[in-house]
């Protein structure tokens, strides 16, 4: 049996395609990480189908908690709290691993979590980095690309977000109009390095705007103009790879700027500001620079997960878990998954444009 102040926590992550477990201590160990992607399976459909993706996580998730147990040296029995994500995410998805984490708890006589995915990636530099509160966090993946301060646990404010799609979610795209297979984002990288990126002039949107908000739909339709009208091959693949990760790198770090005079007087702080990036997107070696640049030059500090831990994983979801339950306690077995959960729920009062853009306001 673990210590009162010791626990072993496993997390259940499965939001989108890849069904992850991992288990995680709370002197901040990580024992074990296990992802199963379902690249191979969903390349042939060139993205996520929902139905699809929530099919394979119910074929894989007991293998994964079993591969994550053996790598640990683990038993279920010595688990002190299952957390899974409750939401945002394709709901398919994040049913299986709620309902999942829900029966493992009850079967273990264990406190059960709902983790709330943003808030996985938000905390990751806390368990990787060790870093305090506050700080301020760009989040930016397949679905989400927002400007969080990070105040203290379960106090988030949110300076920006995107009116439109995601930076992830417009490299999977341009990916897929350029035919360079799935996901989008690693791809877009491993051709960009061979590319000009000053040779195809694409825009910048929002760049040195007042309104603090990101916007990548412009991007994404002008860049399918210009492979329209274009002949491709390899050399010109890798040009326009290359020009649509500068932009959208681009537009990363002038929103960030911005963010980073906001985050100053919200904290009312000049000197030991942290920046951390955290999702998918910050796997991104050239944009992971492009910020470290920014942060130099702004006299900050900047933080950033290991690269394998900025995609989905269970050690996020695991720690978030971990966190929200000393502040918290355990969630109730009648919380029910969420396809939209935002940080920041009162973000739209704060930033009224939110209000116009589109039934449900801006992707939470």
């Amino acid at each position: 049996m673990s210590s009162r102040n010791y626990k072993i926590i496993m997390g259940i992550e499965t939001s989108c395609d890849d069904t992850a477990v991992a288990i995680v201590n709370s002197k901040k160990e990580i024992l074990s990480n296990v992802v199963i992607n379902q690249n191979t399976n969903l390349t042939k459909y060139g993205g996520i189908v929902p139905e699809i993706a929530a099919r394979d996580h119910l074929t894989n998730i007991e293998y994964a908690v079993q591969e994550a147990l053996e790598q640990s040296k683990s038993k279920l029995e010595n688990i002190d709290l299952i957390a899974a994500t409750g939401g945002p995410g394709l709901i398919g998805g994040v049913i299986v691993g709620t309902v999942f984490a829900k029966s493992l708890a009850m079967s273990l006589d264990k406190p059960y979590v709902a983790v709330n995915h943003l808030e996985g990636h938000a905390l990751t530099a806390r368990l990787t980095n060790n870093i305090k509160y506050p700080y301020l966090l760009l989040l930016v993946s397949g679905g989400h690309t927002q400007i969080i301060a990070i105040l203290e646990y379960g106090k988030y404010s949110r300076l920006s977000s995107t009116l439109d799609d995601a930076a992830g979610e417009t490299f999977d795209k341009a990916a897929k109009i350029l035919g360079i297979g799935f996901p989008g984002g690693p791809m877009i990288e491993k051709m960009a390095m061979s590319g000009n990126p000053k040779l195809f002039k694409l825009p910048r949107p929002m760049y040195k705007s007042k309104n603090p908000n990101f916007s990548f739909s412009g991007l994404k339709t002008a860049f399918n103009q210009i492979v329209s009208n274009s002949t491709l091959d390899k050399n010109k693949i890798c040009d326009l790879s290359a020009s649509l990760q500068k932009s959208i790198s681009d537009c990363l770090v002038d929103r960030t700027k911005y963010a980073i005079d906001q985050f100053r007087t919200l904290i009312n702080e000049n000197s030991n500001i942290q920046l951390v990036v955290a999702g998918g997107v910050a796997s991104n070696k050239y944009i992971r620079n492009q910020l470290e640049k920014l942060a130099s030059t702004s006299k900050i500090d900047f933080h950033a997960p290991p690269i394998g831990l900025c995609t989905d994983n269970g050690a996020m979801i695991a720690w978030a878990g971990y966190e929200k339950y000393i502040s918290e306690g355990e969630t109730d077995l009648n919380f029910k998954a969420r396809p939209r959960w935002p940080l920041d729920p009162d973000a739209h009062y704060k930033n009224p444009i939110h209000n116009k853009i589109g039934k449900s306001g801006v992707k939470a």
